[in-house]
């Protein structure tokens, strides 16, 4: 029978702005960005499950935004790829911090907004004039796990929601099971697949590209070579595995050790994707985060954090950017309950997990002799050396050829100064490749202000970057004075004229 939650787009997003305004008012309109976001991808997962996707969907989907918020532009073709890319359900981080700030005054905002999540789902549901079975099961799934939140947060009871399995209309199979890819058989009739079969496997990263672009990379050449030998190794072991014979027992997580800016991130990445192209990971992705994306401020609830960090990484890399800090704070300190938490995954998804730490080299010596685990499962080190002058210079080299700007000869000179500069008087705050951004971006707005005063400036003076695009005015080298020209003798000239005396007395009248 139809479901009563049915709703034109133009009084759904009325419905949106009620719920929404009235949860900013308790929370924080600065919060829209991420709650439209946050709401788009529910609702795409929950279209997932609907009995199919039309253009209603596509309208609907086009009034999720707050107000004063610009409108999304959905196309049907676009919406069914991307709900067709359905992913896990993960609680947003600023929901996390809701939260903690409820525990701490007393109040619920993060149960008002879980009940608003159920409204609003409720009505997505309704698009089609239907609530199916599975769509009412992923929003009752949604609330329970940011209801967890609250209750290990310690967030006060507050009312009831409503439950979505009260308002089921038809166990209709959902869009992604009636839409599952069909094989041919032998007799020429096309049969589903069986729903393990019907997934695709993902499209495996080809190993070469990423070799080259390991080799591309500037500096970094023990690195490179650290690297090239692991997937050597690696390979090596496969083949092995794969012609029965003994392997010996092989940790892949790894040590980044290094200054900011550095590449570390860079080369994460591309191991990550080494990793899936010979077979180590089935997927390949790259989950970057740092403490705050794995510790919480009450027990228990760093390790329901951590947990969903890991589901996420599962089949790929995990890059904790300064894992030190997750050792830091003393005994008491929620980051251990990060670290334990991080072990036990690494040995239940050692097959398909691979944990990659980074910080400066000091501090992360410190944290890895900080736990008997962390010693036994990172024995595999990188060290990522500061860039030198001429380095730092090729990175900015490339950034200019990248985005279309040329260096006459004195520009180059003036660079390749001012990064030796950088380099030879470099501190603990030094960036590296991350100081290379920020000056070409400085020199970008000095070009832009420049070329700006021109009044017919040519394409060549669009893409030209000269010596004082480099620096501050005020930190130009002064220019010489030119010399005042002397002036030229206007006097009649007397040469060889014989000098009156200077004593002569002037001739008296008659």
């Amino acid at each position: 029978m139809p479901t009563t939650w049915n709703r034109s787009p133009e009084e759904f997003h009325k419905i949106y702005l009620a719920n929404t305004d009235a949860f900013y008012r308790i929370g924080s309109a600065n919060l829209a960005p991420e709650l439209d976001e946050f709401m788009t991808k529910c609702a795409l997962s929950l279209w997932s499950r609907a009995g199919g996707i039309g253009e209603r969907h596509v309208a609907m989907a086009n009034q999720i935004y707050s107000r004063g918020r610009q409108q999304p532009k959905w196309l049907l073709w676009n919406l069914t790829s991307s709900i067709c890319e359905d992913d896990v359900f993960l609680p947003p981080v600023f929901f996390w911090n809701l939260a903690e700030s409820d525990a701490k005054r007393g109040t619920e905002t993060s149960r008002t907004f879980i009940r608003m999540l159920t409204n609003i789902l409720l009505y997505l549901a309704a698009v089609d004039d239907d609530v199916t079975y599975s769509e009412a099961e992923f929003i009752t799934e949604c609330t329970d796990r940011l209801s967890a939140i609250c209750d290990t947060t310690g967030v006060r009871k507050s009312r009831e929601g409503l439950n979505p399995l009260d308002f089921v209309t038809s166990g209709e199979p959902s869009f992604i099971e009636k839409h599952s890819p069909q094989v041919q058989t032998s007799g020429g009739k096309d049969a589903a697949k069986k729903p393990e079969e019907a997934e695709k496997a993902p499209e495996k990263p080809n190993f070469d590209e990423l070799m080259e672009q390991l080799d591309s990379l500037v500096g970094l050449e023990t690195v490179k070579k650290e690297v090239k030998n692991l997937m050597n190794l690696v390979k090596v072991r496969k083949l092995r595995q794969e012609n029965d014979l003994p392997v010996p027992p092989m940790s892949f997580h790894m040590v980044f050790l290094g200054n900011p800016g550095t590449g570390k991130t860079t080369v994460a990445r591309l191991i990550s994707g080494l990793y899936a192209a010979i077979g180590v990971l089935s997927k390949g992705q790259l989950i970057e985060v740092d403490r705050s994306g794995l510790v919480a401020g009450y027990v228990g609830q760093t390790a329901l954090k951590t947990q969903e960090v890991i589901q996420s990484a599962l089949g790929g890399v995990l890059f904790i950017d300064e894992a030190y800090s997750l050792s830091s704070g003393g005994e008491n300190d929620f980051g251990r309950e990060a670290i334990e938490t991080l072990l036990k995954a690494m040995e239940d998804h050692r097959d398909d997990l691979v944990v990659i730490v980074a910080g400066y080299t000091g501090p992360m010596e410190g944290f890895i002799t900080s736990n008997p685990g962390l010693e036994s499962r990172f024995n595999r080190y990188f060290y990522f050396p500061d860039y030198d002058g001429k380095q730092l210079m090729e990175i900015f080299r490339i950034q200019c050829k990248k985005n279309s700007y040329t260096m006459t000869p004195e520009t180059e000179e003036a660079a390749l100064k001012m990064f030796d500069e950088m380099y030879e008087e470099r501190n603990e705050n030094f960036g590296n490749g991350r100081d290379v951004r920020n000056c070409f971006e400085d020199m970008v707005v000095r070009q832009s202000n420049r070329v700006a005063a021109m009044e017919n400036p040519s394409k060549d003076d669009l893409i030209a970057v000269l010596p004082e695009d480099l620096m501050e005015p005020e930190d130009l080298p002064e220019q010489p004075v030119e010399a005042e020209p002397e002036a030229e003798n206007t006097e009649p000239d007397t040469a060889g004229a014989k000098p009156e005396a200077a004593d002569a007395e002037p001739e008296k009248e008659n």
